[in-house]
């Protein structure tokens, strides 16, 4: 692998030359700018592989310095650390809101936090994420739009549609999974568990042989943290690089996030192949649907890559397809029916939807937007 550039911002030159002979030690490569404009300069025509900014930059903001980064394609996606005097959570969030990845207050434990955030975010790259088998994301903006459901059976009908293809589902709702409890996965392998480990065991090797199927569903399953509390456990440095070994062991690897908004899962929505965005027919979720949109334009998630999926989970009424499209401004992809309590009936019995009801309007639409979304997958990845 070649060794990551890193671009260091900061006016202060104690401090910057600090941090950039800690992580010339580190083997990283190191370039440094001592104003914004320098810093932008350097980001543009040296395209480091991450940036490190003191936001209390002399001639521009910390946030203008981010946004003017997201705003340009050649940094858009480029991760972007601030490392910075101030402690107030105001700052912190203007910081993250404005384009930052994270934000690392100056302290005595600053120094191992940056290792941490630049393992985490280098693994969660192009380099990293856009090779080997191919990521698809599923959120929501609102929960009980059924997201873990829909990512199950999803998985499920694009497995029946290539008999060779190898799948996992990686649950990362929190702080308690869900996918577990549908597919009747009752064992002790799950996220958190995994990201405890020692990094050398967490091998493609370990997830190919040690990953448990799922029976019918004929996926293998991540699962999720089984309780609140033990979410808190959760080595979060860890997520990059399991989502790299998963995904140099299966052909796709499908990642439930749900709301789960968050520095964590924010990398890996803009880095994968696929991003399904589940849609609740309630009017009151359209307001959070379209702050979601709109974050995730903000982000630089590319439209062409999104797949939305219209579930009307919570009964007949509620918005039509063609209200729904017409509000958000966008193109529904799917749109399941309501299924009565064939869905509950079916998740109770930890049973895929197509195969306990296979001539139900639903299993027919399920398994027609597996195939579509395993197709936009590979486009987007070519």
């Amino acid at each position: 692998m070649p060794q990551k550039r890193i671009l260091i911002v900061d006016t202060d030159v104690a401090s910057r030359n600090f941090v950039a002979r800690k992580l010339l030690d580190e083997q990283y490569e190191v370039i440094q700018a001592d104003s914004g404009k320098e810093g932008l300069i350097c980001s543009w025509r040296d395209k480091p592989d991450l940036i490190v900014v003191d936001p209390a930059l002399v001639d521009i903001s910390g946030e203008e310095f981010a946004v003017k980064l997201r705003n340009n394609p050649r940094t858009a996606q480029i991760p972007l650390v601030a490392l910075s005097s101030d402690p107030r959570s105001a700052r912190s969030q203007a910081c993250l809101d404005a384009g930052f990845n994270d934000y690392i207050v100056k302290s005595g434990q600053a120094l191992p936090q940056l290792y941490n955030a630049i393992i985490r975010l280098l693994a969660l790259t192009d380099y990293g994420i856009k090779r080997d088998g191919l990521s698809v994301v599923f959120l929501s903006a609102k929960g009980g739009v059924g997201t873990s459901s829909i990512c199950a059976n999803i998985a499920m009908n694009m497995v029946q549609s290539q008999q060779d293809l190898r799948l996992a589902v990686v649950d990362l709702v929190l702080p308690i999974g869900s996918i577990a409890s549908i597919v009747g996965y009752e064992g002790n392998l799950n996220i958190v568990s995994v990201a405890n480990r020692p990094e050398d065991e967490t091998t493609p090797q370990f997830f190919e042989d040690q990953l448990p199927e799922m029976g019918v569903w004929r996926f293998n399953l991540l699962a999720g943290s089984p309780n609140p509390e033990l979410s808190n456990q959760l080595n979060v440095g860890r997520i990059g690089d399991i989502i790299l070994s998963l995904k140099a062991s299966y052909d796709f690897v499908l990642i439930d996030i749900g709301r789960t908004l968050s520095k964590i899962t924010l990398p890996l929505i803009q880095h994968a192949d696929l991003v399904s965005l589940l849609i609740g027919t309630d009017i009151s979720a359209l307001p959070l649907t379209k702050s979601l949109l709109n974050f995730l334009k903000n982000k630089s998630v590319p439209p062409e890559v999104i797949y939305s999926i219209l579930n009307r989970s919570i009964g007949l009424e509620g918005l039509s397809k063609a209200d729904t499209e017409t509000d958000l401004g966008i193109s529904i992809r799917a749109a399941i029916p309501y299924l009565g309590t064939n869905f509950a009936f079916a998740n109770s019995h930890h049973q895929p939807i197509t195969l306990k009801f296979p001539h139900d309007t639903a299993s027919i639409i399920l398994s027609d937007a597996a195939r579509e979304m395993m197709a936009q997958a590979r486009k987007s990845r070519r």
